[in-house]
């Protein structure tokens, strides 16, 4: 796959970079899953391949085996933990200091790799594994957690400080709505950005799937970068066909603040 950047895409983020404009990155799984973080339905050969996410990603479920679930999200905490960020991650972070606040980072994600980067996420739209709050009253949980025990079924989830209920992830189960604040600040990145990059995302979860069409109304050019078509491909300005890890590094280097190589410390 032919990595250099497409001449129109380079342009416009040229022209954007030049500007300072107002430039926002939505990111989905594809960006994870190049750091080894399974798919949100990739239970691969572990115990949990034969349980079905949609299930277990229920406040249902939580009611009826509060103990399998966490058990299920602390093994993919634990997977989270073992990934380490890729030259994408590490490219964002450097471009989100060089642009400064005219770049917002939206990601659909829920692990943290973007912030071990160094990113400043502005918004993580379906919530984070790792803020973890009650299920009864809501109250945030940052006690440090047991180290993880794998192959267990079974997890007892931690008890709120203030109420004794169980401790979930704060993650967005199907059926629950996304996290008021996070979907604002969305909303605004996009319908106030000149430029929105579309990276790993298949366009298939909404609403998040619909932040490319709104900054489009409200004049954005919009960039896709995926190695394979989505259901987004046919909709954004620009398609590039290419990984994260190869494709933003490029990108950064088209800022006139990017560090140069052989540049003096």
């Amino acid at each position: 796959m032919d990595a250099a950047v497409p001449a129109a895409i380079a342009a416009a983020c040229r022209a954007a970079f030049a500007a300072a404009a107002r430039v926002c990155v939505l990111t989905g799984a594809g960006m994870s899953a190049e750091s080894g973080v399974p798919t949100f339905r990739g239970g691969g050969d572990s115990l949990w391949s034969r349980f079905d996410p949609r299930v277990l990603a229920t406040a249902d479920a939580w009611r009826r085996d509060p103990a399998l679930v966490w058990a299920w999200y602390r093994w993919r905490m634990h997977l989270v933990g073992q990934a380490r960020p890729h030259a994408g991650h590490f490219a964002l972070a450097e471009l989100g200091r060089c642009h400064g606040q005219a770049l917002s980072l939206v990601t659909q994600n829920v692990d943290d790799l973007h912030e071990r980067a160094g990113s400043e996420v502005q918004a993580h739209v379906h919530g984070s594994l790792f803020a973890l709050r009650c299920f009864d009253c809501g109250q945030a949980y940052d006690r440090p957690l047991p180290d993880y025990e794998p192959g267990l079924e079974r997890i007892a989830p931690p008890a709120c400080v203030a109420c004794g209920g169980g401790v979930r992830p704060g993650v967005v189960w199907f059926g629950e709505a996304l996290p008021e604040a996070a979907w604002r600040i969305a909303v605004g990145c996009a319908t106030g950005c000149a430029l929105m990059l579309v990276v790993g995302t298949s366009g298939l979860v909404h609403p998040a799937a619909g932040l490319p069409a709104l900054a489009r109304r409200n004049g954005a050019m919009v960039v896709e970068i995926n190695p394979e078509p989505t259901a987004l491909s046919d909709t954004v300005d620009h398609a590039w066909r290419a990984n994260a890890a190869d494709a933003l590094p490029r990108l950064l280097a088209l800022h006139p603040a990017a560090p140069r190589a052989g540049a003096a410390d």
